[in-house]
Order: structure tokens, then C-alpha cells, then sequence
């Protein structure tokens, strides 16, 4: 029996002594309470480091826009309303489209598919990409899903009336601020205080969630203006039927309450529409009847007759010398268009006679001639409160020559807008008052300045209506029913770029009011440059006067002050007016 010895053979294996065991585990033991220190601190004492970084992703403060005022008629008809729409922006910074995401939401917005590339390749972190899209392209927008893409709330301004009331209202830009109009001049009235809020949007930037109201959007405050839309459309369609009738280059009406002040109608032509700003320009979006300054002819001879009158050097009955129809200023020579004889004061206004006007002008002291055109409103803005009104005109008086005194008698050598020539035609209408004027709604009639005593007021009044009469020059601004009493005028246009005025271009203008027995409406008229069938006020203007009168009477229930009778409309009488 062979025994043979056995050792167990020897381990290649090292062994840690136990030192080096326990650090390693005090090592992993403060690894562990580093991170859970590490926890306590961020979630405990800096949780607003981790919020703070969180908001800064998901979180986000959105302004909201608040309502504009709405501005409406006297009667509560909307003139101007702001509809919600949605405007397209993006980050470019955070943008991750496919080019297939791009083409669809450059087809959507209806913008090439290389501006949106060039857009949200910027680098910027803000770009819109369209504004003000109606709701149901901006909701298919959403649908692509496209990080980086939000959508905001927005506000469209929307004039029904379009180029009825256009050049009262103005307009406003995209981002909802008054540019011309009412909506300029009362721009902080209709604007209201924009509110913020914070959301959590999700990755593509859809809210997921209100967080908090951090202020409540204010809406602005409605507006009511004096304005009566049917009697602003029936003036509109008259003057737009003149101008076209006679070729004009331009027109303006505006129609006035006589006891109020208020701002009945005003419209121009050519006219614009608030609702397409592409095919707005200077031309068209002027609103001529306060910011065009013009001579205003004859209809400026009452004013030389009041004042003569109220100083008591002529009365109606007063006999001027005017036979002959000429009259020599020095080396100037004023002229009738033709010999109409001697002339009572009375007269002068009904024939409409230079000579008789400038007579009775160089009777007054320059200094009284001036006073009586300031008191009643020449040469200062009308007060009615519309951004760029002009003042007009009126030189001082001690720079007048004789020439120029008598030429201003008949509209000469004097400018106004027409709402000062409108708002002047109140002193006879109302027994000497000059009323304030206003764009917005009154409920009272309005105080006016005394400006003459009411028996002067009362005797130009009614030399006003024998000018309206058929011997007169506006007998074309007659209306069944009513007595009228009014004015033409006819003036030469001033050369733009030299002295004198220009041969064959013409301002024709008619101003009155009926009725005349308890005048009730004002209503100014301006042709500018008619080419054919006339270029008189009392062909040109006069039938317009006529037309929205009667219609804004009847559309205020105004009874008649004389019986009905078959009313003339055939042409002119056979007289034609004066130039002056």
C-alpha cells in the first residue's frame, strides 16, 4: 500500500485586510449622505434655484391684450368694433420643424416657404411670422404641432361703414393704436390696460395650464360720437354724385347741429376703406373738411354786411352805388360779372355783387373788419378736438391795404376749412351765437359765444333767404316744405407755387341752413375744381345742399315752416353768380 502525502495547493488570491474594507465603505456611507445633503439643500433651503430653473422652461408670463372701446353713432349704430384674432410668432431659438412642417405652415399663413426658413433660421428669440389670422387657420396651425411656434391673442379692428365714416374715424395699425381720426384723438379713452397672466406650456408651447392672474385686462372705454349714419351715408352718396357728375377733383360736406354744435355728417371724397390699410395714401385719407384750407368767395359777404350793419353804417335797405359792375382800388379793379345797377345791402347778398361787398367793407375800420372774422372764428382751429386741423388764414389787420380789405369781403385773401366756414354760419342761425362745436354726443344744447346782437343776425338771416329765392344766386338749394337761407361762393384757386390764382380752376361752395324760421341744421359744402356742367356754387353745390338737407330734416322729424309745392328741377335760373 503506497501512501503518498497531500497538501492543499497555496491560493493566487490577495486578500484585503480589513483597513482598507471599512474605508471603502465610510467612502460609499459619505458619497450617500453628500447626495442626500446635496437633496435637502436644492429641495429645502434653494428650491427656488430649481423653480426658478423650471419656470424658465415651461413657465411663461403672457400679455393680454386688452379690448379696444367701441365707437359708435348717436343712435348706438357700430362704427368701429374690435373681433378676436390670432397672431403667429415664434423662438427661433427653440424651433424644430421638418421642411414637410415648414411648407405646411408657410401654406397655412399664406407667406413663402423661404421667408419662414429665413425667419427661423435668425438665431433671434422673437419673430412674428403672421399677425391677426382668423381663428380657424390659427387652430390649424396649432395641429402641426411644431416647437417653437406659439400663438397669441389678438385684437382686428373693424369699421362696418367702410368708406361712410372713414375719414371721421381714422384707423388704427396692427397693433391696435390710433393713427388718424377719432381714433387718434381719443386714443386714451379707447385704449384699455393690458393684463399679464402666467401658463405652463407644454414642449411645443401649448398652455397646459393658468398658473396665476397677475393682472386682469382693463377694456377700453366705448365711444359715442354726434354722428347720424344716415344722414353721414346720405351726404356721402351726394357728394360722391356731385364729383362724379361734374368731374371734380375733390369734395367736402359737413352738417352741423344748429343748437347743439354737434357734428351731424362730415365726409370726403375721394374717400378710403379702414378695412384694406393697402390701398390707403395721402390723397385719400385726408379728411379735407378740417385739414384743406381754401378761399371761400362770397359765402364770406355776410360777415362784411354783419359787422357794417352792427355798427350801424348801413341798414338793409341801404342803397349802394354798384351800377356800372366796376369798382377802382388804385390801380386794382373789383368787377361784377356783369352791370347789375345800384343794389340795396339787402341786395348785395342776394345778387351776390363784389363791388357791393367791397363798398361796404372799405366803410369799416381794419381793425373792426378783423375782429368781427376772429370773434366768428376765422383764422383758429374749431375746437372740435380732430388731430392736424388746420386754423386757416386771417392776416392781422394792420397789415391790410385797401385792395386787400375789399377783396376779403367777397373770400379773397383769407383761408378756412370748412368746418370754421360751417360751424361761422351758426351766428346767423342761432340770433348772434357762435356754438361750440363737437364729434361727440351731447345731450344738452351747447352755450355759444355772442358774437352780434340778434336783430343783425336776424336781417343777414333774411337776406340769406332771399339769396335762396328764385331771383337769388342758390336758388337751386330750395326745398319743398322749407324756407332756406344760404350762400354761394365761387373762387378762383390760388396758384401752388406762385402768386396769383390760377385761370380756369375753381372753388365752388354753398353754406345754409333751414329751417330758417327755427333753424335746425347747418350743412357746408366744398367742390374742388369741377370741370363740367358749371363750376358756380349755386350749380355746383347749391343741389347738394339741397338734397342731404331735405333728407337729414325728415330723417330729424323737422316739421315744415311754409306750405309744400312743387319744386323746380330744371336748370338754373338764367343769371348766373358771381365770381367774387
Amino acid at each position: 500500500m503506497i501512501i503518498s502525502s497531500f497538501k492543499p495547493a497555496q491560493s493566487n488570491a490577495s486578500y484585503f485586510p480589513a483597513w482598507r474594507a471599512r474605508l471603502m465603505l465610510g467612502l460609499l456611507l459619505l458619497g450617500l449622505l453628500t447626495l442626500v445633503g446635496r437633496a435637502l439643500y436644492l429641495q429645502g433651503l434653494n428650491k427656488d434655484f430649481l423653480q426658478q430653473q423650471g419656470q424658465s422652461r415651461y413657465s411663461r408670463v403672457i400679455e393680454q391684450n386688452a379690448l379696444r372701446g367701441s365707437i359708435r353713432d348717436r343712435n348706438g349704430e357700430i362704427l368701429a368694433i374690435s373681433a378676436p384674432v390670432k397672431s403667429i410668432w415664434i423662438n427661433p431659438q427653440e424651433v424644430i420643424a421638418t421642411p414637410e412642417q415648414v411648407k405646411a405652415l408657410a401654406n397655412l399663413i399664406g407667406v413663402k416657404e423661404t421667408t419662414v426658413q429665413k425667419r427661423i433660421d435668425s438665431g433671434k428669440k422673437f419673430m412674428y411670422l403672421k399677425r391677426q389670422l382668423p381663428p380657424q387657420i390659427a387652430a390649424s396651425v396649432a395641429q402641426l404641432n411644431i416647437k417653437g411656434v406659439y400663438l397669441k391673442r389678438e385684437f382686428y379692428r373693424y369699421y362696418p361703414t367702410r368708406e361712410l365714416a372713414a375719414h371721421i374715424l381714422g384707423f388704427t395699425d396692427i397693433d391696435g393704436r390710433g393713427q388718424e381720426g377719432v381714433e387718434l384723438a381719443w386714443q386714451d379713452v379707447l385704449t384699455g390696460e393690458h393684463g399679464k397672466r402666467r401658463v405652463i406650456q407644454d414642449r411645443i408651447g401649448r398652455v397646459v395650464e393658468d398658473v396665476e392672474r397677475i393682472r386682469s385686462p382693463k377694456p377700453g372705454q366705448d365711444l359715442t360720437l354726434s354722428i347720424d349714419s344716415k344722414i353721414q351715408y346720405l351726404a356721402y352718396r351726394e357728394l360722391e354724385r356731385a364729383i362724379k357728375t361734374h368731374q371734380a377733383k375733390a369734395g367736402s360736406i359737413v352738417a352741423l347741429d344748429v343748437q347743439t354744435g354737434e357734428v351731424l355728417a362730415m365726409a370726403n371724397y375721394p374717400a378710403f376703406n379702414p378695412n384694406q390699410r393697402a390701398s390707403m395714401n395721402n390723397e385719400t385719407i385726408r379728411n379735407r373738411v378740417l385739414v384743406d384750407a381754401f378761399e371761400p368767395g362770397s359765402t364770406l359777404k355776410p360777415f362784411a354786411v354783419a359787422v357794417a350793419m352792427e355798427t350801424g353804417r348801413v341798414k338793409p335797405d341801404t342803397l349802394m352805388e354798384t351800377a356800372g359792375g366796376t369798382f377802382k382800388i388804385g390801380r386794382a379793379v373789383i368787377r361784377d360779372i356783369r352791370d347789375k345797377g345800384n343794389l340795396t345791402v339787402s341786395q348785395v347778398i342776394q345778387a351776390s355783387s363784389n363791388v357791393g361787398a367791397a363798398k361796404i367793407a372799405l366803410m369799416l375800420p381794419p381793425q373792426t373788419f378783423w375782429e368781427m372774422l376772429n370773434r366768428s372764428g376765422f383764422g383758429t382751429e374749431s375746437g372740435c378736438g380732430f388731430p392736424g386741423e388746420v386754423s386757416g388764414r386771417l392776416r392781422a389787420y394792420h397789415t391790410w391795404r385797401p385792395i386787400e380789405q375789399a377783396t376779403m369781403s367777397y373770400g379773397h385773401g383769407i383761408s378756412v376749412n370748412l368746418m370754421q366756414l360751417a360751424r361761422a354760419y351758426t351766428i346767423f342761425a342761432t340770433g348772434g351765437e357762435l356754438k361750440p362745436v363737437t364729434l361727440l354726443k351731447r345731450d344738452l344744447p351747447a352755450v355759444g359765444q355772442k358774437v352780434i346782437s340778434r336783430d343783425t343776425a336776424l336781417a343777414v338771416s333774411n337776406m340769406l333767404e332771399l339769396a335762396v329765392q328764385p331771383e337769388g344766386t342758390g336758388s337751386q338749394a330750395s326745398i319743398s316744405g322749407y324756407r332756406v337761407a344760404g350762400k354761394t361762393g365761387t373762387a378762383h384757386k390760388r396758384l401752388e407755387k406762385q402768386k396769383g390764382y390760377a385761370k380756369n380752376r375753381y372753388i365752388s361752395s354753398f353754406v345754409g341752413y333751414a329751417p330758417a324760421s327755427d333753424p335746425r341744421v347747418v350743412i357746408a359744402i366744398m367742390i374742388d375744381e369741377p370741370s363740367t356742367g358749371g363750376h358756380y356754387g349755386g350749380v355746383v353745390a347749391a343741389p347738394v345742399f339741397s338734397r342731404v338737407m331735405e333728407g337729414a330734416l325728415r330723417i330729424l322729424n323737422v316739421p315744415h315752416d311754409e306750405p309744400l309745392k312743387n319744386m323746380v328741377t330744371s336748370p338754373p335760373f338764367s343769371r348766373p353768380e358771381n365770381k367774387g
